[in-house]
């Protein structure tokens, strides 16, 4: 039996609770005479899991493999010499392996699990349950289950074996004439003996002008069917005369069972054709299985005969065994379902035969991922609106177009409701695939077309090759049409073109670039804030434990997260959209005497120079903005950092100082008075130890975060900076009264950093409440300029990003499980992230035009998504199903792995590394479509993908 030796010891070494017993036997193998106990016993650490024993070459638990026992056909008897010994004697005749418990305790329990670890241990669980159904429930309950035991018994293709295949070919067929030689086809059919039904399986290719044909397109019985051994197929030939079912001729049928097929000694099955009535014979037909133990066992032998005039194998190479587990493991088996498996053969130069398994499979992330972008979608806009009303009192032009984009947020959000309750009640094969004639339903916009994944494996001479491909349908909003165009026409076509535009959303002033920078300073404070809020309570907990280590620890990681907070609201664009917000309060303006602005006969109050000028320069808002103002809005951003940073030396400086007098204390009680004075000699009379170690440190020893938290030199201080300089004891805060000399006794550790760490908090929450504000009212000029186009618009993009997400998480899904032994892939991803191509067949004519503008722009916005690997809470297939989460423009794809296969990856993926995505497109038109727009249309767009 051929193995992938990575695999098992990738099993063998996963954790406890996947194994059904383990423990330290003494294993050695029977001798030839087969009594008594072997000689040379090794201890081992044995770990049993289904019907394979683990064979560890150390008595521990982590070892090396050294052996795996497959128990099937085999049989477990108690050794007659010794109470703890056990014998494991198999059917083929080879020696049998002898192990022995250390403790006489295990043995009992030893014995039933390797009993049990085979197919027909299964069938007695079985038989064990339905009679405890028949005490409970009665026999009318136990007649399904006493049918689902014979298909668990009889199963021929269960879960981890290989699927059945076979090759047809028939010998003399004739259609009567004598010069006529017919074009067979057989048509494949599985007879229901209940229903007394026949239901079409699969057909083979036509072959033509031939008596003897030999049909490349095999037959492949997947695992997925519910096929026994006593399941009956039908094999029809037909002549035909057009290659279509209605000008087909009846020549023969054949029927026979797969335990037929199996129990065969022959390297192929012969039956009989009979005729309609099945009296006479027109023609046999024969069936070879498609395996490969046969092959290996004949190497170098002659494996040939004579076969319609030339030599052919009678067996082919057929599918790797681990490739197989692989494609039916928990993850494959939650992620591709509805399998569609076709096997095919074709003759080779060398005179033997290259087999190709072709499998289609469905995806349930069809659908899965686009409800979770829309509830992603309705999230981020009902924050939006939240923000956006928290905007509190804005000047009337700033109102009017909060008013618009809550309307038009509003709007999106109703839909996307709908849409989501819609995909909710998707069932069935609904669920996992979108066929072309739902491409314009309007409930379906989000799911892609067509998509399926199609593995290619293709064997000759003991190698094999696999090919995955995606297919699915360009990503395009078929159900708004492409009347006006697609997205890319759409985004840049002119405002002045669209009457519905208003003047006042002409003044918009930030880039898309720097709205898309907003959404990414959100996302980090929002992830950052309950990171450093969780660090502080972390802290207290420390301090009450008075654990100094720990605490030192946990301070490192809060030091880091906050240096963080701040590096990324030192932005210059926040600066910019707080004195752009201020500039659009209502107080604003009637500083500046708008409110006084009179028309008439001119007696009334008129502007100063200075204020037509800042109402010139208000009004002009598509124009640089304003760098100073009678409110310094950039200095009181300043402040509010800085208070950040100085409330986090604060507690930096009393855990110093909360250690050094702990460090004194354990001092005082193991030295002598001797070296008391001696330390306090070495000391700095003018300063106490805890003083001392709030000193400012040199540049060169200063780590990243405390330079970017250090203060400012004296000249560079501004008013403000200045009233933090040491206030009397009556006028300090608390958290500065905090710092005063310690009474006697001295309060807890949480009692004098709870003071501290609340002001942290404080400072944080006040940095990104102004942050989010003013971020916010980036968006909201952002926003204008989507609600300007319309809500169509914004919902056209989001449809066509979801069905392209969807093809490059079905198709990096079934690459990353494809590649978990590929070390270079494995590189590839660390260090480049995901490079992914897409390929169209799309013209630049009519429609299709449409069609590949959107396809065009939801490719390019792939380059936003990061993918991440993760380890599964469990096995199953809900816990294996990839999620989304994040906002537009920085969406984040987690991929969970079983355990095991997680424990395999490179510690920069199990660390969570993001991995980018380079997406790729090429496009090129093939009909006579794209020759009708090259030479009298525009085929541009080409040129520019």
């Amino acid at each position: 039996m051929k193995v992938n030796s990575h695999h098992l010891t990738s099993l063998s070494k996963g954790p406890a609770s996947s194994f059904d017993r383990e423990g330290r036997l003494r294993v050695g193998r029977e001798t030839q005479e087969g009594q008594g106990r072997p000689q040379g016993m090794c201890e081992r650490w044995c770990r049993l899991r289904g019907n394979l024993l683990f064979i560890m070459k150390k008595p521990q638990q982590i070892s090396a493999l050294e052996e795996v026992l497959v128990l099937e056909r085999c049989q477990v008897l108690e050794s007659t010499d010794n109470n703890n010994g056990l014998l494991i004697r198999f059917d083929s005749g080879e020696p049998g392996v002898y192990v022995e418990c250390v403790n006489s305790g295990e043995v009992n329990s030893w014995l039933v699990a390797l009993r049990e670890a085979n197919s027909e241990g299964l069938t007695n669980r079985i038989r064990h349950l339905r009679t405890q159904l028949m005490d409970t429930a009665g026999n009318s309950a136990v007649n399904s289950v006493g049918n689902a035991e014979t298909t668990v018994a009889d199963a021929v293709c269960p879960a981890k074996q290989s699927p059945l295949e076979f090759s047809i070919d028939c010998r003399g067929l004739s259609i009567g004439h004598k010069e006529k030689r017919p074009h067979a086809v057989v048509q494949v059919s599985v007879i229901n003996t209940q229903t007394h039904t026949i239901t079409d399986y699969c057909c083979t290719e036509i072959v033509e002008s031939t008596s003897d044909p030999v049909f490349l397109t095999g037959v492949c019985i997947s695992p997925d069917h519910p096929f026994t051994l006593d399941t009956t197929l039908k094999l029809t030939v037909y002549h035909a005369k057009v290659k279509t079912h209605d000008t087909r001729s009846f020549l023969g049928f054949s029927c026979f069972s797969i335990r037929d097929l199996l129990r065969t000694n022959e390297p192929q099955l012969s039956l009989s054709l009979r005729s309609a009535d099945g009296t006479s014979e027109v023609g046999k037909v024969k069936l070879g299985r498609l395996q490969m133990r046969d092959m290996e066992n004949r190497e170098g032998e002659d494996t040939t005969s004579d076969i319609h005039g030339h030599k052919c194998p009678l067996l082919c190479d057929s599918l790797h065994g681990s490739m197989h587990d692989r494609d039916n493991s928990p993850m494959m088996r939650a992620v591709f379902r509805s399998t569609v498996c076709k096997v095919y053969r074709f003759q080779t130069e060398a005179s033997r035969w290259m087999l190709v398994r072709e499998q289609m499979s469905e995806s349930p992330l069809s659908s899965s991922l686009p409800k979770q972008l829309l509830s992603c979608y309705i999230q981020e806009d009902m924050r939006r609106v939240q923000e956006l009303c928290d905007l509190c009192d804005l000047s009337p032009y700033w109102d009017r177009l909060r008013t618009d984009v809550i309307a038009h947020y509003s709007q999106l959000i109703s839909t996307y409701q709908e849409t989501l309750t819609e995909l909710n009640k998707l069932t069935g094969s609904s669920c996992s695939f979108k066929a072309s004639c739902s491409k314009s339903d309007r409930y379906l916009e989000f799911i892609p077309v067509n998509l399926h994944t199609q593995r290619m494996q293709v064997t000759c001479s003991r190698r094999t090759v696999w090919y995955d491909v995606v297919t699915v349908g360009a990503p395009a909003d078929h159900y708004q049409g492409f009347k006006h165009g697609g997205l890319q026409r759409l985004l840049n076509k002119p405002d002045s073109d669209n009457k519905s535009v208003s003047a006042a959303y002409c003044c918009i002033s930030y880039s898309p670039e720097e709205s898309s920078r907003a959404r990414e300073v959100l996302s980090s404070v929002s992830q950052l804030q309950p990171l450093i809020s969780g660090l502080t309570e972390e802290i207290l907990q420390a301090a009450l434990e008075v654990n100094s280590q720990r605490l030192q620890n946990i301070l490192h990681s809060l030091a880091h997260r906050t240096d963080q907070f701040v590096h990324t609201l030192k932005d210059e664009l926040v600066k910019n959209a707080l004195l752009a917000l201020h500039t659009a309060r209502p107080a604003y303006h009637l500083s500046n005497g708008h409110a006084h602005v009179t028309h008439g006969n001119g007696t009334g109050p008129r502007l100063s120079s200075a204020n037509q000028d800042g109402l010139r320069l208000s009004i002009r808002r598509q124009e640089s903005i304003p760098q100073h103002t009678a409110y310094d809005e950039e200095e009181e951003w300043d402040r509010v950092l800085a208070n950040v940073a100085m409330s986090l030396n604060c507690i930096i400086a009393m855990v110093d100082r909360l250690q050094e007098r702990e460090h004194r204390k354990q001092e005082v009680t193991s030295q002598t008075q001797n070296d008391v004075t001696t330390t306090s000699q070495n000391t700095d009379p003018s300063c106490s130890p805890w003083q001392a170690s709030l000193a400012p440190l040199p540049d060169s020893s200063r780590a990243p975060w405390q330079a970017s938290l250090a203060p400012l030199p004296d000249s560079s201080r501004s008013p403000w900076q200045a009233s933090l300089a040491p206030l009397p004891d009556s006028s300090r805060a608390p958290w500065q009264a905090s710092l005063a000399p310690l009474p006697d006794p001295f309060p807890s550790w949480q009692e004098q950093l709870l003071p501290l760490v609340v002001t942290l908090k404080e400072c944080v929450s006040d940095a990104v409440e102004r942050a989010r504000c003013a971020m916010t009212f980036v968006l909201l000029q952002g926003a204008a300029a989507s609600a300007c186009h319309g809500q169509a618009l914004t919902h056209r993009r989001d449809a066509v990003f979801s069905q392209a997400l969807c093809a490059v998480v079905c198709g990096f899904v079934l690459r990353l499980y494809s590649g978990l032994e590929d070390k270079v892939f494995l590189l590839q991803l660390c260090e480049v992230g995901l490079i992914t191509q897409f390929e169209g067949l799309l013209s630049t004519y009519s429609d299709e035009v449409g069609m590949l503008e959107d396809m065009e722009m939801g490719v390019s916005d792939l380059n936003r998504v990061s993918f991440k690997i993760t380890e599964a809470k469990s096995e199953q297939p809900t816990d294996l199903l990839p999620s989304v989460t994040g906002l537009r423009g920085c969406f984040c794809v987690e991929v969970p792995l079983p355990s095991e296969t997680y424990l395999l990856l490179p510690g920069e993926l199990r660390d969570g590394r993001d991995l980018r995505v380079h997406p790729l497109l090429f496009n090129i038109g093939i009909n006579q479509q794209q020759s009708l727009a090259e030479r009298f249309g525009d085929s541009s767009i080409c040129v520019y993908i």
